[in-house]
């Protein structure tokens, strides 16, 4: 079969190569693969991979063998799931707790633009806690993650605020009913809730916009530079903040994909996606997101996709 794997190189991230046919384990069904979605994340990790990466977290697709052990979808079935790794490629091997069966009202491309981006949404709402009544503030909020969240949060009675570089960036942002600033100084706390995701300076102005008592959850590092923060600034900022930091991971998977799935299925939430390409456009796609030139989910479709 085809798969994709890294180069090395920063201009053409990935190439295509031969590789066998992925041995699924007794609790694996294995899936033809008809489209996956990078992440952000992923592109950093494609600039120095280690040795015998194998990229793809996000695929959907059509169960061509089912789980030995009788968990899981049976064959011919259509799912989404979210691979440990290996999801760029004709064929994955998905343990069965982190797969969701996708209805005939969901095509594949909306499906696999929901695992990563979408389960850190559900996750990261999670952790906030109750919104309704509640101010928020996000940063980098024109990614994937930043538009699930913003749907959902205003869905539950949130005000919120999102941070994005321009205004064409934060237009769906604006639909969905958020406030758009494009400097995070601009944004009128204080806050209830301060969703964090760039790291660097930006970590430390949030956090100055908490109301005491508040609470700030860091769950991405977009800008790629460390954030410092001072003690005694903090002194005359708010008291009482609560500082958490946040990451999604955690299988199983499948619980949160099914709610996912259910909410596209009941039009509460609208997949964002920036680009839809063949897969043959992997690797210019990885550098558009990579370099921001892509609002939303990108998706490649590998063939036969519905």
């Amino acid at each position: 079969m085809q798969r994709l794997i890294p180069t090395g190189e920063a201009a053409r991230p990935v190439a295509f190569a031969e590789a066998p046919q992925p041995v699924p384990e007794p609790s694996e069904a294995l899936i033809k693969v008809e489209a996956f979605a990078p992440n952000r994340g992923e592109t950093f990790l494609l600039e120095h991979p280690r040795p015998g990466l194998l990229p793809g977290k996000d695929i959907a697709g059509l169960v061509v063998q089912a789980a030995a052990d009788g968990s899981g979808p049976g064959i011919g079935t259509r799912v989404v799931g979210h691979p440990a790794q290996g999801g760029w490629a004709e064929y994955a091997a998905v343990p069965t707790h982190s797969l969701a069966v996708l209805p005939d009202g969901i095509d594949s491309a909306r499906a696999a633009a929901l695992p990563l981006a979408g389960i850190t949404a559900l996750r990261l709402l999670r952790t906030a806690g109750s919104l309704a009544g509640r101010r928020v503030l996000l940063t980098g909020a024109s990614g994937g993650v930043g538009h699930y969240v913003t749907e959902l949060a205003v869905g539950a009675g949130a005000e919120l605020t999102a941070v994005t570089a321009t205004p064409v960036r934060g237009e769906r942002l604006a639909e969905l009913g958020a406030k758009l600033v494009h400097e995070l100084p601009a944004a009128q706390g204080p806050f209830d809730v301060v969703l964090e995701s760039t790291g660097g300076p930006d970590l430390q102005l949030a956090l100055s916009k908490v109301r005491p008592g508040g609470i700030l959850v860091w769950f991405g590092q977009a800008s790629r530079t460390p954030a410092t923060l001072d003690f005694f600034h903090l002194l005359g900022g708010p008291e009482r903040v609560t500082i958490q930091h946040f990451h999604y991971a955690g299988a199983p998977y499948g619980p949160d994909l099914e709610a996912l799935v259910s909410l596209v299925e009941r039009r509460r939430l609208h997949p964002e996606i920036g680009r839809i390409a063949d897969w043959t456009q992997t690797a210019d796609t990885l550098v558009d997101l990579r370099e921001r030139r892509i609002r939303g989910k990108a998706v490649l479709l590998t063939g036969g996709a519905r």
